[in-house]
């Protein structure tokens, strides 16, 4: 295949709605006809992409096994986002936007982690440097199952820069850290927002932690002195989703 796979009846629902024309080929199990499928099938039509059919053994294959629930699409790798471009989708959100920035993370496997965190909990973007981190790699594209094709992911050339425009575009911007300001399950996390998480072993430069409006720290109960970014991320990331179901107040972040 000489594309990226993306799997699962929700991933390729977001693929086919946000690039239908980057589908190159859409192949669903034969012995599945629920309405769910039957949905996303009307839909493939809508958008151009005819599907077919396969065994669920050939999807197993395609996919090593995962849990790809009788459809799988080949998709024209995406590319990033450039800071023109993530400022333009910041600006078009109806809701408060919910922005992953990685600091220097240099393990693909971190990287397509935090995609897929980022994915699930609703994110609208995640931003990482260019240089001295990790990017679209093969590798990043396995781990994240699908979520680097359906998630906007920027790489910008200054961090700090980029920092400041989203500030400017009116995000507050938090920062983790060990000896945080806050901690996290204090914070009001429900307006628009930059989370920021730090490189694997070194957490944030000072850089960019002087572009953040407050810092937040992970309650630590144990013995361990820190968490693996991808988790951290994905703690912090799902208590702002959690306040910003639609039973809790929206209100500012405090600094």
């Amino acid at each position: 295949m000489s594309g990226a796979l993306v799997y699962g009846l929700h991933a390729v629902r977001a693929v086919l709605i946000r690039r239908p024309g980057d589908v190159l080929r859409l192949s669903i199990a034969a012995a599945r006809d629920d309405a769910r499928m039957r949905e996303l099938r009307e839909l493939a039509a809508a958008k151009g992409v005819k599907p077919s059919q396969a065994g669920m053994d050939a999807l197993d294959a395609a996919t090593g096994g995962a849990a790809h629930q009788g459809v799988v699409a080949e998709v024209r790798p995406s590319a990033p986002l450039n800071e023109n471009s993530l400022l333009d989708l910041l600006a078009s959100q109806s809701q408060p936007a919910l922005v992953l920035v990685l600091d220097g993370v240099s393990d693909p496997h971190n990287l397509g982690a935090c995609l897929r965190t980022a994915d699930a909990a609703g994110a609208t973007a995640v931003v990482a440097p260019r240089d001295r981190a990790a990017g679209l790699t093969p590798v990043v594209r396995k781990v994240a199952a699908g979520a680097a094709e359906t998630l906007p992911f920027a790489q910008v050339t200054n961090l700090a820069r980029s920092l400041r425009d989203m500030k400017e575009a009116g995000l507050w911007i938090a920062g983790t850290a060990e000896d945080g300001e806050k901690g996290l399950f204090e914070a009001d996390l429900t307006g628009p927002l930059a989370l920021v998480m730090g490189s694997e072993g070194k957490g944030i430069r000072r850089l960019t932690r002087d572009c953040c409006d407050f810092t937040l720290r992970l309650p630590m109960r144990g013995s361990v002195a820190s968490l693996n970014v991808s988790v951290a991320a994905g703690i912090a990331l799902y208590e702002a989703l959690r306040q910003r179901r639609p039973e809790v107040a929206e209100s500012q972040p405090v600094r």
